[in-house]
């Protein structure tokens, strides 16, 4: 046996640790957290200075029991988790589980490089119990805010589940994405009209230049282009400076989140689980930080690279501040652990990734990109003056207008128009950090872009090819991406590094939000050319709104987040909650006591629980909405939220006649449906037309839409709206039912028919009343009959198999010859028998025993004998319950860090 043992939560992280150390030394995994508060129940006592009561995980006392014993053989025990809070708790819970000494070593490191490990091995130090606190005040108030919350929600809303829940972050989250989508729904868009002049300059260059402020309607646009015509254009000043760009900072976890997502598509917790692969394969420093710092070794590296590939003039190194005031500790922003490796990573996304990181990195040590920058003013010399009153249009004008903008086409009321225009131009001297990368923007725009200009000098006299005014909307604010709401929190001060992705994952999965793509909409706009002393009005067409994976609030995210902000203001109060996370910061640091922090936290909270559940006043929370009245019954038409979702209700509940009810289509809201859509929901079951003198009935039933024809079902596909599909193609979808009704019989089989068919798990082959799954990577379509013969006598050879041992005495045992080997049947339980029995040889009374069940007992008598027996177990059993609280007492008196 090693003399030293080695603790790491990850196996690969082991595995990579393993190589870089001697045979003195034996590496295992702690396969993450080995104690955690219990799922059920509170578990901490809110008395006792809010103690919370651990316990080793079921799945992990086996691994426990391994690791006591190698601890035991080994002279020293080096605890090697994390470098960060959450890793100094897996460390204090291996030491508590495992009863190892307050003195323990314990080693840290950022970067899985030989150098790094041995570094630590020489500098070990104790664990940092304010670390652990820290942690530790997270884990508990967060399930104080989630046991006593969550029950209220389950009470309180409507519909509500034990699948609904509230979190300290996670609510905090989920009202950013509400409040973001109902600016956006409250968002009007006005239009304006920008004004952009192309010139011809030198026979076939371009030079184009822009009015600096868009016209508020369509009548000002016009009246500029017409006093326009026959104006003299000439350059009034060149303004040349020289400007520069530097390069972002490198990568902290929420940049790193936000730039894989722009650039790779990378959802938050993808880009963290490939970021953990490749920290733990020695390729890059550690991904959880907050710092944009970089230790000199690193920068030495970064420039010596720079230095190789591109060349002295392109090395500026750099220390970059964090500007976030709760940075975590003195680590360091991701970076390569190996400058010199330009590829890294077992797989294309993590190839993608480090590639990423790399460039980052690098280009944090390299020159300013240097730029030259060129404003162009533009003189207008109108033919009939600097300034006129012109009416352009006529008494008799009356220009198109859009329904549904807010384009005005009055009159211009003056004719005084901007006299100059506006060219403005980019030259890169000298590209720099460009040379390796450029940081993207959550919100890119194209009209920003700057090129280069032609030659040009002042008084130069220009030659106007067209002049357009185009008719510009506003926009609202996008909807949050995964990435960008972590930038939002992590600017807010809520949340960190180790907890962004958990948070994201959380609302999602509960159901608050959904991640999803958005098809825009088409709108028309109006455009004016001015080209050869000519007007012309064109209207064209441009898409809008369109949006891709986004998040958007879900009507139970809604009514959810609407019940907490005025119940539960403090919970989703976003200072309240930055403040919460400075306190643990300051926990971390040893300057407040984490159980006086939850102590100031609880009091007030746990009386808001208690008189909110204990009140009538408060009520059932539907998110109901009236939207007004159905037309043809003359009922009242309102929206809510139910047991199995949002729904529309045609009647109320009061009236004679059953209300009518129909679900709400994915992605209509009940604060934001209107009554014509409502009302549309109710078409179903609606009927599309004939086919064979037939009706065709497009409905929606348990297993989803379906067309129904000749007293006949066929799916309609995801693809396929029940609410818009057509005669044609539900013809098509009949048809297509039909053809593979027609292969259904693939021929005869000792006498009888084999056939074929999709059924709920998928296509099978059904032979003698009974059905064969076909293979995944078998088509329907392609199955032959001896393919099928094939299956059939494959699923007789297994189901002969399937029995090793039955006994008839006993019908419901059985040995059954399992997928992953023999195991023991027990009526509906299933027994697992040792690897090294031979489960052939097992007797009735073997396969009792291992069951726990006594063995069958003798006729008459039995009840009696198995009564005597249970009260004679019962006595023992009374005894041995006594001592149970003295010893959880000691247990739970452990579970506190202090310091020694």
């Amino acid at each position: 046996m090693s003399k030293n043992l080695v603790i790491v939560e990850s196996p690969a992280k082991a595995k990579t640790i393993e190589g870089y150390l001697g045979k003195d030394f034996t590496v295992k995994s702690s396969f993450g957290h080995v104690r955690d508060l219990p799922k059920d129940g509170l578990a901490v006592d809110v008395t006792n200075g809010f103690l919370p009561s651990y316990e080793v995980s079921p799945d992990k006392k086996k691994l426990v029991s391994e690791l006591k014993s190698l601890a035991k053989s080994a002279e020293e025990v080096w605890l090697a988790t994390d470098d960060d809070r959450e890793g100094e708790a897996i460390s204090w819970h291996l030491k508590e589980a495992l009863g190892l000494r307050d003195n323990t070593k314990r080693i840290v490191f950022r970067e899985i490089t030989k150098n790094a490990i041995l570094n630590a091995i020489q500098q070990p130090r104790t664990i940092d119990v304010d670390l652990v606190n820290a942690q530790q005040a997270r884990r508990v108030l967060d399930r104080l805010v989630g046991y006593e919350l969550s029950p209220v929600l389950w009470r309180k809303i409507k519909g509500g589940s034990t699948g609904l829940s509230a979190g300290r972050v996670q609510s905090v989250a989920l009202r950013l994405v509400v409040e973001r989508e109902r600016e956006i729904d409250k968002h009007a868009a006005k239009s304006s009209f920008k004004a952009v002049a192309q010139f011809i300059v030198d026979g076939n260059k371009v030079l184009n230049a822009e009015v600096a402020k868009n016209f508020p309607t369509a009548a000002d646009a016009r009246a500029f282009l017409q006093a326009c015509i026959g104006a003299m254009f000439s350059i009034k000043s060149l303004e040349t400076r020289p400007a520069k760009k530097s390069p972002a900072p490198p990568f902290t976890t929420s940049t790193l989140q936000q730039e894989a997502s722009r650039k790779l598509g990378y959802a938050v917790d993808r880009t963290m689980r490939i970021a953990q692969n490749l920290y733990e394969a020695g390729k890059i420093s550690y991904m959880r930080t907050d710092s944009t710092n970089l230790s000199q070794e690193a920068i030495d590296k970064a420039v010596s690279e720079i230095q190789t590939e591109f060349g002295q003039q392109y090395v500026q190194t750099r220390q970059f501040k964090t500007k976030n005031e709760s940075a975590q500790e003195a680590h360091e922003a991701i970076r390569p652990t190996n400058f010199n490796d330009r590829n890294a990573g077992g797989d294309r996304d993590q190839k993608r990734l480090y590639e990423l990181i790399w460039k980052r990195a690098i280009a944090s040590q390299m020159a300013d990109a240097q730029l030259e920058r060129t404003t162009v003013t533009i003189t207008i010399n109108f033919a009939n003056g600097a300034t006129v009153d012109i009416d352009v249009f006529g008494d008799d004008y009356t220009p198109a207008k859009e329904a549904g903008t807010k384009t005005e086409n009055r009159k211009p009321t003056t004719g005084n128009f901007p006299s100059e225009l506006v060219a403005q131009g980019e030259v890169v001297k000298f590209d720099g950090f460009l040379r390796v990368y450029l940081e993207s923007k959550d919100d890119e725009d194209d009209e920003d872009a700057k090129g280069m200009l032609p030659p040009l000098r002042v008084g130069q006299s220009l030659n106007l090819g067209q002049m357009k005014a185009t008719e510009k909307f506003t926009r609202p604010q996008p909807r949050y991406a995964e990435a960008s709401l972590v930038k939002k929190l992590e600017e807010m001060g809520i949340g960190r590094p180790s907890t962004y992705a958990p948070t994201i994952s959380t609302i999602v999965n509960r159901g608050y939000v959904t991640k999803q793509d958005k098809p825009g909409q088409e709108r028309k706009y109006i455009e004016y050319t001015l080209a050869k002393d000519q007007i012309t009005e064109t209207s064209g067409k441009e898409t809008f709104g369109s949006e891709k994976a986004k998040l958007f609030p879900t009507n139970t995210g809604i009514v959810v987040n609407d019940f907490l902000v005025e119940y539960f203001p403090d919970i989703v109060d976003y200072k309240f909650t930055a403040t919460v996370e400075k306190e643990f910061d300051e926990i971390a640091e040893g300057r407040i006591n984490w159980q006086k922090m939850l102590e100031g936290f609880y009091g007030d909270f746990h009386k808001n629980i208690t008189d909110i559940q204990g009140s009538s006043i408060v009520t059932f929370k539907t998110g109901a909405r009236e939207l007004g009245v159905d037309p043809r019954t003359g009922k009242k038409v309102s929206a809510r939220l139910g047991k199995y979702g949002a729904f529309v209700q045609i009647g109320e509940s009061t009236d004679e006649e059953k209300p009518q009810y129909a679900n709400l289509r994915d992605g209509q809201l009940i604060e934001t449906i209107s009554l014509d859509d409502a009302l549309a929901l109710f078409a179903l079951p609606r009927e599309v037309g004939f086919f064979e003198d037939k009706p065709m009935t497009i409905g929606i039933g348990k297993f989803g839409p379906y067309v129904k024809h000749d007293d006949k079902y066929v799916s309609l596909t995801r693809e396929d709206d029940p609410y818009t599909i057509d005669e044609n193609r539900a013809i098509e979808l009949i048809q297509a039912k039909r053809a593979e009704s027609v292969s259904e019989s693939l021929g005869e089989f000792e006498g009888k028919l084999v056939t074929t068919g999709k059924g709920r798990f998928g296509p099978y082959v059904k032979f003698e009343d009974k059905y064969i799954s076909i293979p995944r990577n078998e088509q329907l379509s392609t199955l032959t009959l001896d393919r099928a013969i094939e299956l059939i006598q494959a699923k007789r050879t297994a189901e002969a198999n399937k029995y090793i041992k039955e006994f008839p005495e006993r019908p419901e045992i059985k040995i059954v010859n399992g997928m992953y080997g023999p195991y023991l049947a027990v009526g509906k339980r299933n027994v697992r028998i040792p690897k090294e029995t031979d489960a052939a040889s097992l007797t009735l009374e073997d396969c009792l025993a291992l069951a726990g069940d006594e063995p069958a007992p003798a006729k008459g008598g039995a009840k009696k004998a198995s009564a005597k027996t249970a009260k004679a177990d019962a006595k023992p059993a009374a005894k041995a319950k006594a001592p149970a609280k003295k010893a959880a007492a000691t247990t739970t008196k452990k579970t506190t860090a202090t310091k020694k």
